[in-house]
């Protein structure tokens, strides 16, 4: 990450993939950068080349740190990736439209325009929409390594392929109105002894018997990069 002063206004320039194992350092980059300062940021963000949900919270924490300063961030330049992200969550308008109607206006009125916003705004539906994304982010990765190590269980105890326990999983979450996670969580358990409800016993037996024959056009093919709701 580089920066240089141009006018009252700092220039930061990103580069590189940007996901949860760069977020602190782009955090700590960028708050201090805001708070070196005079009137906000510029971000150039041409060069990244990769960018996730880790990079768009980091974005907003730092919109809403530079409104509580009297400053602006501005988004000059987008990469096709991070383009893609904020154009499919909603927020480009926080990041240009909003803001650079803040600075084309009077110095004196720039902070009215940067603050005043209706109920139902872009603004207002797009951050509820994304505390919704992330909020969602946030339990899949909690929930993905027990989910993964039932999976493994599965494998191991049925011979079953990665997709055909994936299946399995969905199958038994699916049948019994239980969470992803519970299910999982479920079947860890019977390995130390703690056997599943009569019921989950009997669609587990009867989605590996499926899986095993492969024979019910039932059985749930679910892409596992992107698993429902868990």
């Amino acid at each position: 990450m580089a920066m240089y002063v141009e006018g009252g206004r700092t220039v930061v320039a990103a580069h590189g993939d940007i996901d949860v194992d760069t977020e602190a350092t782009l955090r700590l980059g960028l708050r201090e950068a805001l708070d070196r300062s005079i009137t906000g940021l510029d971000l150039d963000m041409s060069a990244v080349s990769f960018c996730d949900c880790s990079a768009l919270r980091v974005l907003l924490e730092l919109r809403q740190q530079a409104l509580a300063q009297g400053k602006t961030l501005v988004l000059r330049t987008a990469s096709p990736a991070t383009e893609r992200l904020l154009t499919m969550t909603g927020t480009r308008c926080l990041f240009t439209t909003v803001q650079s109607e803040a600075l084309q206006g009077d110095s004196g009125s720039a902070p009215h325009k940067a603050e005043s916003r209706r109920p139902g705004s872009c603004e207002d539906r797009a951050i509820t929409d994304l505390r919704a994304e992330v909020e969602q982010l946030r339990r899949a990765m909690n929930t993905r390594p027990v989910i993964d190590l039932a999976r493994g269980v599965l494998m191991a105890s049925f011979q079953l392929s990665p997709e055909e326990a994936w299946g399995v999983l969905v199958w038994v979450s699916q049948h019994t109105n239980t969470k992803l996670y519970q299910v999982a969580e479920g079947v860890l358990g019977s390995v130390d002894g703690h056997p599943l409800c009569e019921h989950m016993q009997q669609q587990l037996a009867a989605a590996v018997a499926a899986a095993s024959l492969e024979e019910d056009p039932q059985l749930p093919l679910v892409d596992s990069a992107n698993p429902p709701d868990s």
